[in-house]
């Protein structure tokens, strides 16, 4: 079998990654939530593991910037390029910047954030991913049983906001019946000055029989200002009819609630 000189890179946002046979780095949490007024700092530890069976690890710490797009994907930037960047801001040990790890070693990173004395924008809420790149591309074999070199790279996300950020305001604009694709397409909007997260619930109940069906929930994250667009599929199951579509958005208590219906045909 002939030698593939292929490099694979692998950004995740999550807590884990198993590569294909030997590699593999862990790091936890996968999002680091921040709080801190003008000129104080705040310090909360990540660790990572090295999870290789037999690979030593050499990793590497940078920053970076990112966002969702408006279908809630990530989408990552060089640092300080976004409005709402806090990458400045955050600092780690200089022994921190670039270790080694051995095979099933786990090393705990501080990872500060400290807000400017005075701030250049008027957010509440500013983020920036901290990466951890291996530095040391290691063999490994792919599913079909080709040789590939494999270097992984993990995305942990953080979150700052300030002690005066308290909104929570999840809007629906809009509710809309695709008939060509049988979606519901969902429109909200994060009018709040921080970050919404929580689970979408979505009902249909035929109003001639009065037969209810419920789709499991989906989760959701927003950042203020965030427009989303969401594409919810009729179950497959559906029965032909008329229906009047429930969706909520929860996004906390039960104050932090958001209710849209839609009636249409289903034919």
């Amino acid at each position: 079998m002939s030698r593939l000189s292929l490099l694979l890179f692998s950004l995740l946002f999550l807590s884990s990654f198993h590569g294909f046979a030997q590699t593999g780095v862990s790091v936890s949490p996968p999002r680091l939530y921040f709080e801190s007024g003008n000129g104080n700092s705040n310090t909360q530890t990540i660790t990572v593991t090295n999870v290789s069976a037999k690979n030593s690890l050499d990793l590497a710490v940078s920053l970076g910037d990112w966002e969702y797009d408006g279908k809630g994907e990530n989408v990552t930037y060089p640092a300080n390029t976004l409005p709402a960047s806090c990458a400045s801001w955050v600092s780690v040990k200089k022994e921190d910047n670039y270790f080694t790890l051995a095979p099933g070693e786990k090393k705990d990173i501080e990872v500060t954030i400290t807000v400017p004395n005075a701030l250049s924008d008027q957010l509440a809420a500013h983020t920036a991913v901290l990466y951890v790149s291996q530095m040391n591309p290691v063999d490994d074999v792919d599913h079909k049983g080709a040789n590939i070199k494999v270097s992984i790279r993990s995305g942990i996300k953080l979150f700052h906001k300030l002690p005066a950020a308290k909104t929570k305001k999840l809007e629906i604009q809009n509710l809309v019946y695709g008939k060509t694709t049988n979606t519901i397409n969902l429109f909200f909007e994060n009018q709040g000055d921080v970050w919404g997260d929580g689970k979408i619930y979505t009902d249909f109940v035929n109003t001639q029989t009065g037969k209810k069906v419920s789709l499991d929930p989906v989760i959701f994250y927003s950042m203020p200002g965030n427009k989303r667009e969401m594409d919810i599929p009729l179950p497959a199951s559906l029965e032909k009819g008329k229906y009047t579509a429930s969706v909520m958005i929860d996004y906390g208590d039960n104050n932090n609630l958001e209710l849209g219906e839609l009636s249409f045909s289903y034919e």
